[in-house]
């Protein structure tokens, strides 16, 4: 669970690495990528490149947090801080995903294409690898 946890942490920093360079998937072009992934006004800019890639290697930083903890060889006192970072993830992804569902979060997101999707595909995601994050925090 733990590799496949981090596996698709590590396609999502991906994605982030690749909306800096210039990737626009799954919009067309700058502006509709932000309107499907930011909940920002329409006419909204991404961030720039740099803070991007500050979030990308931030959600890889995740990934390895997951196989550290979960490698099960860590000693004093690397074991006890490598639990607290697991569970501040799971709390991030826990957080971020009900996020979603409280319309007061969201409001200025409202008839966006954010919104929809959001709803739809990233809070679900985030709820799902919370609960994965709990599981295997569970198992470990």
């Amino acid at each position: 669970m733990a590799i496949g946890l981090a596996a698709l942490l590590l396609a999502i920093a991906g994605l982030h690495l690749a909306w800096a360079f210039g990737f626009r998937w799954p919009g067309t072009d700058e502006l509709s990528l932000a309107d499907k992934v930011l909940g920002a006004r329409p006419g909204a800019r991404m961030p720039p490149a740099g803070l991007t890639v500050f979030v990308s290697l931030a959600i890889a930083a995740g990934a390895g947090v997951i196989v550290a903890f979960s490698a099960q060889t860590l000693d004093w006192p690397w074991r006890p801080l490598a639990a607290g970072a697991y569970l501040m993830l799971a709390g991030v992804f826990l957080a971020r995903g009900l996020a979603g569902f409280v319309p007061a979060v969201w409001r200025r997101a409202e008839g966006t294409a954010f919104h929809r999707l959001n709803q739809l595909y990233y809070s679900p995601l985030c709820l799902l690898i919370a609960a994965g994050l709990a599981v295997n925090f569970a198992l470990g």
